[in-house]
């Protein structure tokens, strides 16, 4: 049996979004960007499937920039605020992906922002009293926090963190990559300035994104270079891969009850066979608490073995995708980051569960075997 259990990485595309794409990529070959009848074409594809996502999101198609995935949308909203709104303190927190903390990380190298992290406990939970209190600071401040932590699942209010920002008069970015299709956004009622989206993470093409801009949250391109994206995104539209996202992204909120089910009767299957089964284990972060965490990802903490530094590898030879992530570097692990800064033992080895609208129920009982054979 092949499992596949990585769906935070990525996930398998829909075959409706495939069925979608291949007009498009088959007979619409103009260039958007052309007057004559093939470019308006073209164009077309382009704006219908821009005012589909802003229908789901509840806002405004102007609201909508298409960009090449996630990392693309978080560099954009953060180094455009910089550079346009006058933000030069930015807050964030440890925990988040690297397509902010790097990006993060160069601006201060720069001289161009302070860098300030809130306080974070071990199981990864937000101080919301130091939040309040760094954004007491008297310089144009930025706030930047994932919705879901895509390491260790643990959910945020970004209504509360929103709402926040809005009475210290800060600029609000949230990473919503983990999050987009898998729950609703509701743009009309968020207090936020900026928030992304990746198609590949909810069952579409890969190398498609977009990022959300506030109407009145006035920034620079990025990205020059051609008057694409209403004059904020030079280069020219990938329109089937901008087609296929609306097309994963309308299916994923027709079906969204449905899956939200499925999955979580799936994460609550492995807990509850992980737990009486194997002595010690352990989640990270909140990723054990239903109501903390998304139903989408489970991150397991397995106790102290000599063969922990080959357990992914086992489990890959036992045709089992999942990702990795332990506190120090060691062996084929990189390290995780998030595991670190919640100070989780390198004795332990720790594995990211990522659950999917495919998996079943007979997937994550031949997992949990092959775990237990191990432990």
């Amino acid at each position: 049996m092949k499992v596949y259990l990585d769906n935070a990485a990525t996930t398998q595309l829909d075959e409706r979004v495939i069925e979608a794409m291949l007009p498009v990529m088959r007979d619409c070959f103009g260039n958007p960007s052309s007057i004559h009848a093939h470019g308006r074409e073209a164009r077309t594809w382009i704006e219908r499937a821009r005012k589909k996502i802003a229908e789901l999101l509840q806002t405004s198609p102007s609201e909508i920039f298409f960009t090449s995935g996630g990392t693309e949308a978080d560099n954009f909203a953060l180094c455009s605020s910089v550079q346009s709104l006058g933000v030069q303190h930015i807050i964030s927190s440890p925990l988040e992906h690297h397509a902010v903390l790097h990006t993060l990380e160069h601006l201060k190298k720069l001289g161009k922002i302070k860098l300030s992290f809130v306080n974070i406990d071990g199981k990864g939970n937000l101080d919301m009293g130091h939040l309040e209190q760094l954004l007491q600071d008297k310089t144009k401040s930025m706030v930047s926090l994932m919705h879901v932590n895509n390491e260790i699942g643990n959910l945020y209010d970004i209504q509360a963190i929103g709402e926040m920002c809005r009475s210290y008069g800060a600029v609000f970015h949230s990473d919503t990559v983990q999050t987009m299709g898998h729950f609703v956004h509701n743009l009309q009622q968020l207090p936020v300035d900026f928030i992304v989206g990746a198609a590949h993470k909810f069952h579409g093409p890969k190398g498609v994104g977009f990022l959300y801009i506030n109407a009145q949250t006035k920034i620079e391109p990025m990205i020059y270079g051609g008057a694409q994206e209403r004059n904020m995104r030079g280069g020219t539209e990938n329109i089937y891969g901008i087609v296929g996202m609306a097309k994963a992204l309308e299916i994923s909120y027709a079906e969204m009850e449905t899956h939200k089910n499925h999955i979580l009767s799936l994460k609550k299957r492995m807990m509850e066979k992980l737990t009486s089964q194997i002595d010690d284990v352990q989640f990270n972060g909140q990723s054990g608490d239903l109501d903390k965490s998304t139903y989408t990802v489970l991150n397991v903490s397995f106790p102290p073995a000599e063969n922990n530094d080959m357990l992914l590898f086992n489990l890959d030879i036992q045709k089992i995708a999942a990702s990795g992530g332990s506190a120090c570097s060691s062996g084929s692990a990189i390290g995780s980051h998030v595991l670190r800064a919640l100070q989780v033992s390198p004795e332990r080895a720790s594995v990211r569960f990522s659950f999917g609208k495919y998996n079943t129920i007979d997937e994550v009982r031949y997992v949990v075997e092959k775990l237990v054979e191990s432990h």
